[in-house]
């Protein structure tokens, strides 16, 4: 059976032809050297060119990334070597290095040592850290050197392929090779060592069309791989999979499994010939260079190979070698931080007969099966020692230990605790996955069937297209992943039980009863596991979440990815694994699941005895999953966080209970909005509190003027000037009818133009003094407007009705102070105003006659504090009939020109 890889392809970009690439170790870069002297560096990620280098007119057959310099080296047909600064895109260093064509650089994994082969059947040693002075030159080829590799296991020692037919191994320090392999019939492009286990194997590719691996410890050919149809031109050893790659000029890449050498499948992307293949260790993503540009593949899952017991026991795979850790070994002295990796002892467990795929623990830990290249093996866990093998494409555990194998998408068998096959299954449709847990399930491109392990008896087929599937321990609830979103059922296995107990026939559908969807989560579940109703699973961002009654808590934020291996109860924390093999655990609370697992069961009472045992830290998330129920009054017992609590208690409408919480925080926003609240329910008293704690002042002023609230005013007017907010306290004296307080205001505030305006309005008896204090200050911007400003007193002429406007001022304020309650505004509100000025005036040509409205004094008695100033049509008469607006080249200097009824000698003046 093949290997089961997943080749998604990450990035196409087209470009003249590519004649090296390299995979940064750290930055998602590829780095792509070209035919046409142009070296760039794309990024694979926002699929993007993110550098580039014009380094020279001729082919750059070589380039590699230095990540602990920041730099890059290559080397060209210009027999020079250049390193440039990929950060600041400076040239580090231009050297001549060959006589002949550069066709590879190599960098020393952890020494400054670089090594060039050259069509001058050289290869040169570089020390950077010497001024990148050559060092060494080896010499043995007779033909070109087409590529140099360093030993990743003997750093030391390096490998070089030449079109002379032969492979020769070099050590530093030594002028002479080790031994030479005379390795194919045709010039070798090629070489690559085996990273990944301990086998002493290196891989080379001919112009004889073929690939060939070689021991080179025993200096023999293991395999050949043929099937190219042209010259291969690349290949290398994938450092973490089981897998070969060989490129070749016709167009393709071939990869082969490493142990079996069977061919596995074939990449053909139709930009002609195959020139390089670029990888880096720990990373699954390998990058082709074409004649018409470059691709890179992501091969494999970087999921990890490891199960962990309810014990706390963990098995991982590292290629062929299983090794396992115990998290009890931690000890009970340790306090791990959440997120921090657990400094585990890890032991040799033994070896795997075959690559492990998948790892997974029978339900009581006794057993681990081991799956790949389309075979199972089952072993002891403790021993590591073989139980039962067999073919199959898939294997799965039933909840009581049964296990089933899926051989075929047409067949599946059922195998008892005891190894021993118990029925075999012929579906009626193409089974392409089979999942276990309390029913095995078989699933198509489109659906699932889930069946009884004993007899096999349809139970129920649902159509969703399944990711995965996650069983609860107790057998009652499932999550089903779909691609989107995962979906929660409960399983009635008394309603399936009396249904198959009736002997009534079961259709294709299965039990209609069987499940009952309880929530469907618009999340994408990249793991999961169950603990108790509670279903623990990380999300396509990352996310540590649960779900208990379908409200989704976020529990962490994970920087990388990780992978779910179980939940220890007994500890409380959920642990996880990286692709490192990294373990770290979050603290999950037992008691806290129960508590939201009782709530949703609606068993209160239980749910209350458990409360106390959750600390006070986790108590705003108890309280965030009773208000999502709908339980807000619980919600506000258990709340601790004010604001939380404030919020709930608005909701909720108790507003003392608001009030208390404001008290203690002393927020601004907090007293706004209950005191807002307040007014809008009526209750005024403590509308008034909450904005005077608020210091809204604006709304006081609302308030007070509604109430018609004088004392209220007073105080607000005295607290609006300490505050500097002058226009609430000019509203506040201007509704008392304290008209001098009110001028003062705006003299003390500089607006002395507004408080003649207003004086020759309300107080005409203060408009010389207010012209007096408006000429000095206008004297500093503008003589000539200083001047043009009239005084009443010196040209009464320009001032129609002043001696009448005088003798009203005196009238009005005899009542301007008197405030009706606010309960008698409906008694003014229909009223219109009158002009005083002209029922003054009124009043003295009939002399005693009184007026049709009672006289002056009546009108004045019956309007109250509406009569406290002269109405709008006074100052529109006596200050803006007739007049224009002269600007002077002053702030203050808008000034009213009237030359109507002006003498010789006040032309230039201007009424106030």
């Amino acid at each position: 059976m093949p290997l089961r890889l997943e080749i998604k392809r990450k990035l196409a970009q087209r470009s003249e032809r590519v004649k090296s690439v390299d995979l940064h170790p750290t930055e998602p870069w590829i780095l792509a050297s070209l035919y046409t002297g142009t070296v760039c560096i794309w990024d694979y990620q926002s699929q993007t060119m993110v550098k580039s280098f014009e380094a020279t007119e001729l082919p750059v057959r070589s380039a590699k990334f230095i990540a602990r310099k920041q730099w890059v080296v290559a080397g060209a047909d210009d027999m020079l070597i250049r390193v440039y600064n990929y950060n600041t895109m400076d040239k580090v260093k231009v050297f001549e290095a060959h006589t002949d064509y550069i066709r590879c650089v190599a960098v020393h994994p952890t020494l400054p040592y670089v090594l060039s082969s050259s069509d001058d059947m050289l290869i040169k040693l570089w020390d950077w850290d010497k001024g990148w002075m050559c060092t060494q030159i080896f010499e043995g080829h007779s033909h070109y050197i087409m590529q140099v590799t360093f030993n990743p296991k003997d750093t030391n020692t390096f490998a070089s392929a030449s079109l002379d037919r032969t492979i020769k191994i070099w050590n530093l320090g030594s002028p002479d090779p080790n031994f030479t392999l005379d390795a194919h019939s045709k010039g070798v492009n090629c070489v690559d060592y085996f990273t990944g286990g301990d086998k002493p194997f290196l891989i080379t590719g001919s112009d004889d069309q073929t690939a060939k691996v070689w021991d080179y410890q025993t200096r023999s050919c293991v395999q050949t791989l043929e099937g190219h149809t042209h010259n291969v031109s690349a290949v290398c050893f994938h450092p973490d999979l089981p897998i070969i790659l060989t490129g070749s000029e016709d167009g393709t890449v071939r990869i082969w499994h490493a142990t079996t050498y069977r061919l596995e499948n074939t990449l053909n992307y139709g930009l002609e010939r195959v020139w390089a293949i670029g990888y880096s260790k720990g990373s699954r993503r390998i990058v082709i260079g074409y004649d018409e540009g470059t691709i890179m593949v992501k091969i494999g899952r970087e999921e990890p190979v490891a199960s962990m017991d309810s014990s706390g026991k963990i098995i991982w795979a590292k290629h062929n070698e299983i090794q396992t850790v115990n998290i009890k070994s931690v000890g009970a002295d340790y306090e791990a931080t959440d997120g921090e990796r657990l400094p585990l002892g890890v032991k040799e467990l033994g070896n795997c007969d075959l690559y492990p795929q998948s790892l997974k623990h029978n339900p009581n830990g006794r057993f681990v099966v081991v799956c790949g290249d389309g075979e199972y093996i089952i072993y002891t866990a403790l021993a590591w020692r073989n139980r039962s093998f067999g073919s199959a494409l898939e294997f799965v555990w039933s909840s009581d230990g049964e296990y089933a194998i899926r051989e075929s998408t047409s067949k599946i068998k059922i195998f008892s605790k005891t190894f021993q096959e118990k029925k075999s299954i012929r579906p009626t449709f193409s089974a392409e996955r089979i999942y276990g847990g309390t029913l095995l399930s078989m699933c198509s491109s489109d659906f699932i069937c889930f069946y009884d392990w004993v007899d096999c008896r349809l139970i129920r087929r649902i159509d969703v297209t399944v990711k995965n599937l996650y069983w609860a321990d107790s057998g009652d609830m499932v999550a089903i992943a779909s691609d989107a979103s995962f979906y929660i059922l409960k399983y009635n296995r008394d309603v399936v039980t009396a249904y198959l107990d009736s002997g009534r026939p079961v259709d294709e559908q299965g039990v209609e009863d069987a499940f009952e969807l309880l929530y469907e989560i618009n999340e994408r579940v990249r793991a999961g596991i169950w603990v108790g109703d509670c279903f623990i699973y990380n999300n396509s961002s990352w996310k540590l979440n649960y779900c208990v009654g379908g409200e989704v808590t976020t529990m962490f934020h994970l920087d990388r990815p990780m992978y779910l291996l179980g939940y220890l109860a007994n500890q409380s924390r959920v642990y996880l694994i990286d692709k490192e093999f990294n373990v770290v655990g979050y603290t999950l609370l037992l008691s806290l699941i129960e508590y939201k697992t009782l709530v949703m069961r609606g068993d209160l009472e239980r749910a209350n005895d458990i409360l106390p045992s959750i600390p006070k830290e986790q108590l705003n998330s108890v309280a965030r999953f009773l208000e999502s129920r709908g339980m807000v009054e619980d919600a506000l017992e258990v709340a601790t966080d004010p604001d939380y609590r404030f919020e709930l208690a608005i909701q909720l409408g108790k507003l003392d209970t608001a009030k208390e919480i404001a008290a203690v925080s002393q927020s601004e926003s907090k007293w706004k909005q209950l005191g807002e609240l307040a007014m809008s329910t009526g209750m005024l008293d403590m509308a008034e509190d909450c904005l005077m704690n608020a210091m809204d002042l604006s709304g006081l002023l609302l308030l007070y003027s509604s109430l018609g609230d004088a004392v209220g005013i007073t105080k607000l007017s005295s607290l609006a000037k300490e505050h500097g907010k002058h226009n609430v306290a000019f509203l506040c004296l201007f509704m008392l009818g304290n008209l001098e307080e009110c001028l003062q205001l705006l003299i003390d505030s500089n607006r002395i133009p507004e408080a003649a305006l207003m004086a020759r309005s309300y107080l005409p008896s203060n408009v010389s003094e207010i012209v007096e204090l408006w000429r000095k200050d206008l004297n500093k911007v503008n003589q000539k407007a200083a001047e043009s400003l009239a005084d009443p007193e010196e040209y009464p002429n320009m001032f129609d009705d002043w001696q009448v406007a005088l003798e009203v001022q005196i009238k009005v304020a005899e009542t301007r102070c008197t405030y009706p309650p606010a309960g008698e505004y409906a008694n003014f509100a229909g009223r219109s105003h009158i002009n005083l000025v002209e029922a003054f005036r009124n009043m003295q040509v009939d002399d005693e006659v009184p007026h049709e409205n009672g006289g002056l004094d009546h009108e004045l008695e019956q309007n109250g504090e509406e009569q406290e100033f002269v109405h709008e049509e006074v100052q529109e008469e006596e200050v803006h009939e007739e007049a224009d607006i002269v600007d002077e080249d002053s702030n203050d200097s808008a000034v009213l020109v009237n030359g109507n009824e002006a003498d010789e000698d006040s032309e230039d003046k201007t009424s106030a």
